[in-house]
């Protein structure tokens, strides 16, 4: 058998994983980019006796969880835990194999008092061939690969900081240590901002190098340090676990994602017929559709994946993006898996705002943990506007990287006729082809 360096492993880089709600293939091994997990807080307010990253968490502990998403991402990245000093060696053997299974580097250090000097600590021993870094706090479990690998391939496209955030959906108030409200925060401009952060590691060694005071997360510092930081859409479901409703948030998350893929590939009583095989041997087709009226507020337009500024909104439990969730809907209809309404109810706070790449990679999910593949898509909107072709490249990219395959966006008018004529909203029609895995 082939010797490998401790902890990497190269050859298994096809294995497939499914992990923190995102099925992906880690394909390629770069040690170009490398993922701090900070996991050495105390975690007092969860009301565990054991430090927050190693409170059990889905059969695990809430770092194995957050370790998953970070493995499953596209490039196996070279991965730094840092934990608390007496958990160390502990790590090091609970994740060694995880991670030498899908060719990623392993290091596991000691973190210091602050989140900061942890950082410092995880940045310390990264080899020089690493160019891009990514800051995670192990708090946020639930963090999807998906959101890993965009947060990376900014970095790498902007060369500069990015964080992903979400729209402030709430009213915010300023209020005096005494209770009374003092003033209503205009939050259009206001982001809640997530992990994990991603920067050159030039940037960051720079940050840290000449930092002045705590900061209370990466982005902050490297702003401090005159560097510039932008966003990118963060994922609902990288929140953090902070009290014991958090932590039983995540748990009912994880039960429910364990019965979704537990229903999918239960077979039923047809499955057993020679004809049932045949059928599923071949490839399926679906068809969805969609339809969106524009908001009356300031709501900001999100169609097939993509943020229009100065266009008006659409209106819905979720950013309204009707392309995306026609999209969703063809290939769950292809899978037989149901439609978006039963699989992203409105009723679930959960996707309340959530854009349309969140719909995107949990049916994605769906699709491959049922034993299909995603062949191709084509979606076209029908409406006036907004124009889509100088930016229909910019669409098909993005969607095609979320799904994995092929995705075809066109677009039509109604010729004035119907509600997409008058200007009240815009439809989308989609249809997807898979193929069993």
């Amino acid at each position: 058998m082939r010797e490998h360096p401790p902890f990497v492993v190269s050859g298994a880089a096809h294995r497939a994983t499914a992990v923190a709600g995102t099925r992906y293939y880690a394909r390629t091994v770069s040690s170009a980019i490398a993922v701090i997990v900070v996991a050495a807080g105390s975690g007092t307010r969860l009301g565990h006796a054991e430090p927050k990253a190693f409170v059990p968490l889905g059969g695990d502990t809430v770092l194995a969880a957050s370790v998953s998403g970070v493995l499953a991402m596209r490039r196996a990245p070279h991965l730094v835990l840092v934990v608390p000093g007496d958990r160390v060696e502990a790590a090091r053997e609970r994740f060694a194999v995880d991670a030498a299974d899908v060719g990623a580097a392993l290091d596991v250090v000691a973190g210091g008092a602050t989140r900061q000097e942890s950082v410092a600590a995880g940045l310390a021993v990264l080899p020089a061939a690493v160019e891009t870094v990514l800051v995670h706090d192990a708090a946020r479990a639930l963090t999807p690969a998906l959101l890993f690998d965009e947060v990376a391939a900014a970095v790498r496209a902007r060369r500069h900081g990015i964080v992903p955030a979400l729209d402030v959906v709430d009213t915010v108030k300023r209020v005096a240590v005494d209770g009374r409200v003092v003033e209503t925060v205009d939050r259009s401009s206001l982001r809640a901002v997530q992990t994990p952060q991603g920067f050159p590691r030039s940037s960051l060694d720079h940050a840290y190098a000449t930092a002045r005071g705590e900061f209370t997360d990466d982005a902050a510092l490297v702003a401090a340090a005159g560097l510039v930081v932008e966003t990118v859409p963060g994922d609902v479901r990288a929140f953090k676990i902070t009290v014991p409703a958090d932590l039983r948030r995540a748990e009912q998350l994880l039960a429910e994602q364990r019965g979704t893929e537990a229903r999918a590939s239960e077979p039923s009583a047809a499955d057993a017929t020679p004809a049932a095989a045949a059928r599923t041997a071949l490839p399926r087709i679906g068809t969805g559709t969609d339809v969106h009226a524009f908001a009356d507020d300031d709501t900001p337009l999100w169609l097939a994946g993509l943020l229009w500024p100065g266009e008006r909104g659409l209106s819905g439990h979720s950013d309204g993006d009707a392309a995306a969730h026609a999209v969703c809907d063809a290939l769950l209809a292809a899978a037989g898996l149901g439609d978006v309404g039963q699989i992203f109810g409105t009723a679930d706070a959960r996707f309340a705002g959530a854009h349309g790449e969140v719909f995107l990679a949990e049916t994605r999910r769906l699709v491959e943990a049922s034993g299909f593949l995603i062949g191709n898509v084509s979606v076209q909107i029908v409406g006036n506007r907004p124009k889509l072709a100088p930016r229909r490249t910019e669409a098909e990219v993005l969607l095609s990287r979320v799904l994995g395959a092929p995705v075809s966006v066109a677009a039509t008018t109604s010729d004035a006729l119907g509600f997409t004529g008058r200007g009240e909203g815009v439809a989308a029609i989609a249809t997807a082809l898979i193929v069993p895995a």
